[in-house]
């Protein structure tokens, strides 16, 4: 059983119960940078309209007016989700003469997305 503590943080009026506990786990926290680099991540994936490029991304790679034509959406404003996408490194994109065809950076976004729909699904 943990040891009782009594001891008060600083930083506010709640007392820390099981010290062990919290020693441990704080030595396995990431660095607060890390953990906003993640949060942010997050941020990306929660637009609709980001994961409907995406899931478009997982199948082929495609052009601006193809996605826009497929999403039934403007251009500009795909061109404007995409370079989103790039900024956080979800995108590549690659031109071939004046038309610029995007893709997935690396397969960890997939897999990152497959295992959220996995979660959703599961519970329907």
């Amino acid at each position: 059983m943990a040891k009782i503590m009594e001891e008060e943080n600083e930083n506010c009026e709640v007392k820390a119960i099981h010290k062990d506990i919290v020693e441990k786990v704080e030595k396995t926290m990431p660095k607060e940078e890390v953990v906003y680099d993640l949060s942010d991540f997050f941020k990306i994936l929660g637009d609709t309209t980001r994961m409907k490029i995406l899931s478009a991304l997982f199948q082929e790679e495609m052009c601006v007016c193809d996605i826009a034509y497929l999403l039934k959406m403007t251009q500009s404003a795909i061109s404007h989700q995409l370079r989103v996408l790039k900024q956080g490194r979800f995108v590549k994109y690659r031109k071939e003469g004046k038309v610029v065809y995007y893709s997935l950076e690396d397969d960890h976004i997939k897999h990152i997305v497959e295992q959220g729909m996995t979660h959703i699904l599961e519970k329907r």
